[in-house]
């Protein structure tokens, strides 16, 4: 999971989201409700699945897991628990089947006070509660709000764990090949290629994590080598800036 940048909505459909609230609120909305105006609102779900697709990262990939394709709207605070925010941009992620209709479902743990136990990453940095084991694939969470995405979104799944460790490899492979290439003078274009697919492949959570650690202590071992760690500052690989 990374750090997602939400985009500013055309006049034109943040007004047409904002009448649609209303309507829910005047109503009185419950859930069902909430649900079937949601169903019914083809074309505004389609405009908001085109902007949502733009913030992604790589080629419409889930915001959760960062490997499926993202199909799905997912509203982050359910409408079982929040139907008024059924047309609440803020409250749209796009997401993969499988992270939306098999781990989140209508799942929305909290804490004592009442706040949310998922990290919400189009709101916060979700590095300040995970942490990436790169040559394992593996998250820990660094907070209960860490261990509680982690549980819910099942980040740790084996397949994704085995994506996660794969992509690592492939990254340190593609960021030597990026370093030597950015040194010649005649190969500048090859270079931003190979920048371009470090971008798009799937799991843009490794190439996150390589970007977070690189100026650590210990950076160099961590990233299999002083090469990598300065391929890592090519300010076309920041995407997240």
């Amino acid at each position: 999971m990374i750090r997602i940048h939400r985009v500013e909505l055309p006049v034109d459909l943040s007004g047409q989201l904002h009448d649609r609230t209303s309507r829910l609120r005047d109503s009185g909305a419950d859930c069902p409700a909430a649900r079937t105006a949601w169903k019914s609102a083809t074309t505004t779900r389609t405009r908001l699945t085109q902007h949502l697709t733009a913030m992604a990262v790589g080629v419409r990939r889930c915001m959760y897991c960062g490997d499926g394709l993202g199909t799905d709207i997912d509203h982050f605070e359910p409408l079982a628990e929040a139907p008024l925010r059924a047309f609440d941009w803020p409250n749209h992620l796009l997401a993969c089947s499988h992270c939306n209709s098999h781990q989140k479902r209508e799942l929305f743990p909290r804490d004592a006070d009442g706040g949310p136990l998922l990290v919400d990453p189009s709101a916060e940095d979700p590095y300040e509660h995970l942490e990436l084991a790169l040559s394992t694939g593996t998250y820990t969470g660094l907070t209960l709000r860490g261990d509680t995405t982690i549980k819910v979104f099942g980040l740790n799944r084996r397949d994704l764990e085995r994506g996660r460790a794969a992509a690592f490899i492939r990254t340190v492979s593609m960021l030597r090949d990026h370093a030597r290439l950015r040194q010649s003078g005649d190969t500048k274009e090859e270079a931003l290629e190979v920048a371009t697919s470090l971008l798009d492949q799937p799991f843009a959570d490794v190439l996150y994590a390589m970007l977070r650690y690189r100026d650590l202590p210990g950076a160099a071992q961590v990233l299999r080598g002083h090469e990598v760690v300065a391929a890592l500052a090519d300010p076309a690989l920041h995407f997240w800036s």
